[in-house]
């Protein structure tokens, strides 16, 4: 298990403040009877520090790839699966899957397919609770297009209400590889997967999902 580079800053600053208030605790309460209150929050920063570790962990595993497959972008739960009407890039309905993310999952985000990235933009906007469904047209986020000979494919990262960091790292013209990284989400957010009407989708509401792993739909 290996810890993800967003968290170089956020680790390191979160273990410098719990220290520093650790340590002018003890030095106000050792010699009262207050000691106890040392222990307790002692106790509180080491869960704190535990959860902060568990959220940028990024574990190494073998990648499943098949250009017939289009997998998970990310570790969730499927909260959305319907036909929209897209009008940033398909201007034609395609089928949305949509992929809950919370602060317990782990946060990188996987292409889903192989392919040549046509299309990036980032769009600014509100920062609803990302399982409210008008959160996929409203909270600010990113919006993806990767294309190979087979198929066209877009993924929308998307901001939460404690989620408002969102991490993008490709770009139009980059040559991606099926289940390789290309972004983070900071603190639970949402992944929106736009396909074609004619895959077959392999996954149902409320399913528990693995970023590079758990195959979404497959190619007829």
């Amino acid at each position: 298990m290996t810890l993800h580079r967003e968290g170089k800053t956020i680790i390191p600053v979160t273990f410098g403040i719990i220290g520093a208030i650790l340590a002018l605790v003890y030095f106000f309460t050792k010699d009262s009877g207050l000691i106890w209150l040392f222990y307790l929050l002692a106790l509180t920063g080491l869960v704190f520090i535990g959860l902060v570790l568990n959220f940028f962990r990024n574990p190494e595993f073998s990648i499943p790839t098949n250009p017939n497959h289009i997998l998970s972008p990310c570790d969730g739960k499927v909260v959305v699966i319907e036909d929209v009407f897209d009008k940033t890039y398909f201007n034609d309905t395609v089928t949305q899957i949509s992929v809950f993310m919370s602060p317990l999952n782990v946060h990188v985000n996987r292409n889903p397919i192989a392919g040549v990235v046509q299309y990036y933009r980032y769009i600014q906007g509100e920062f609803l609770v990302a399982f409210d469904p008008k959160s996929s047209e409203r909270n600010e986020r990113t919006f993806v297009v990767t294309k190979n000979d087979k198929i066209t494919v877009a993924y929308k990262q998307i901001a939460g209400y404690v989620a408002r960091r969102i991490c993008c790292y490709v770009k139009e013209g980059d040559n991606v590889a099926q289940g390789t990284e290309f972004g983070f989400i900071k603190f639970g957010s949402r992944i929106d997967i736009l396909v074609p009407k004619n895959v077959k989708i392999k996954v149902n509401l409320e399913e528990v999902v693995l970023g590079g792993r758990t195959v979404l739909a497959e190619i007829q």
